[in-house]
């Protein structure tokens, strides 16, 4: 008696792939956005000056405008990913329902150009129309899968909560220690928040953990470093 196929766990073979990448993509992009977003808001406020009401009002209104922002702009992207996607579910719906015919020498043909034989290309092609015409077409033509279609509304609610999540820390970086700790605290805190969230992305995703760490920090703290250096400009020039 033959054993069943076994899957490799480190290989993508589960059919939550797309939904995974897309709540994995979402995530971290909202993550990291929240954490320089706003630190770098209220790290140039700083700049000017430690008072906890400029810093507070400016770090909220970063927060909250960057959380509905980012929540915007995934739901209309991925919107736009969707309804291609679904269009194209439609499309080959109605080919399969008007030319069953054409449809199956199309996938023979598509098994054929593979390497298969055309025996076997036949076979194939008809064995998985019988099971499910629709996905097979969907998985050999355009490599789609019926239930991986992305959501909007899950997407933009990851990113909004996942920059909020990032957002948060900044701003309670700030504002808890002492007036002249503020600064370098925030610091310490924002660029360690990255590191963690570069290394948790790689994790997830498979690549080097160094570099996805590296990257992150570094802009991170170009991005403090150049808001902190204007704000205080702006304060010894008296502009501000």
């Amino acid at each position: 008696m033959s054993e069943e196929p076994k899957l490799h766990d480190d290989e993508p073979h589960q059919g939550d792939l797309a939904q995974r990448l897309n709540w994995l993509r979402a995530a971290v992009l909202g993550a990291n956005d929240g954490i320089v977003s706003v630190a770098a808001i209220v790290v140039g406020v700083a700049g000017v000056t430690t008072a906890t009401g400029p810093i507070l009002t400016a770090g909220l209104a970063g927060l909250i405008g960057g959380a509905v922002s980012m929540a915007l702009g995934e739901y209309v992207s991925v919107s736009s990913q969707s309804d291609s996607q679904l269009a194209l579910i439609e499309k080959e719906r109605r080919e399969l329902q008007e030319q069953p015919e054409e449809e199956l020498a199309e996938l023979a043909a598509i098994y054929e150009a593979k390497g298969m034989s055309s025996a076997t290309a036949w076979q194939v092609a008809e064995e998985l129309t019988e099971n499910n015409a629709l996905e097979a077409h969907l998985a050999a033509e355009l490599n789609i899968d019926p239930d991986d279609v992305v959501s909007p509304w899950h997407a933009a609610y990851a990113s909004a909560a996942a920059f909020t999540v990032g957002g948060v820390l900044p701003l309670l970086a700030i504002l808890m220690p002492p007036e002249e700790w503020r600064v370098p605290v925030t610091f310490v805190a924002v660029l360690a928040a990255l590191a963690l969230t570069g290394w948790l992305s790689a994790v997830i995703g498979g690549s080097s953990r160094t570099r996805a760490s590296l990257r992150v920090v570094i802009g991170g703290a170009v991005a403090l470093g150049a808001t902190f250096a204007i704000g205080s400009w702006l304060n010894a020039s008296g502009v501000v």
